[in-house]
């Protein structure tokens, strides 16, 4: 059963450390963390994408409450919602990494399933952005 996992941490410690990952997984489209914390993130992502489907102002809002950054929440409604629309679950896939250097915990990577395509077009868009606004900035001076 999700979010029945401790982490060791305080449950607000917990809570606000989950929200983080899923926000930057949602933005990033993968993360690399320990096994434990990627099963909850993947659960959790699952559930955040599966409200990104519904496109209702109460999803929206439930949605702004979680992840507490607005353009993650734009993102999530008008490109990762549409893209998974036909998909019925499973969004997030956990690979183990093996284990770290420093303590050996075994790590994990978490992405978004077959998303290649969609995070892929966002860095060439903003590489676009940065070139046209670092012109523009030269052109002022």
């Amino acid at each position: 059963m999700p979010g029945t996992r401790k982490l060791g941490r305080t449950t607000e410690h917990r809570m606000s450390m989950l929200k983080g990952m899923v926000t930057f997984l949602l933005e990033n489209g993968k993360i690399e963390t320990t096994v434990t914390r990627a099963k909850e993130v993947s659960s959790l992502a699952d559930k955040i994408i599966t409200l990104g489907k519904d496109n209702t102002l109460a999803s929206k809002r439930r949605a702004i409450a979680f992840l507490k950054r607005e353009d993650v929440v734009y993102k999530l409604f008008n490109k990762i919602a549409p893209f998974y629309q036909e998909r019925v679950g499973g969004y997030t896939a956990v690979y183990k990494l093996g284990p770290r250097r420093g303590d050996g915990a075994e790590m994990a990577l978490i992405t978004l399933v077959e998303a290649d395509e969609l995070y892929k077009s966002d860095k060439k868009d903003s590489k676009k952005g940065d070139k046209k606004e670092s012109k523009k900035e030269a052109k002022a001076e």
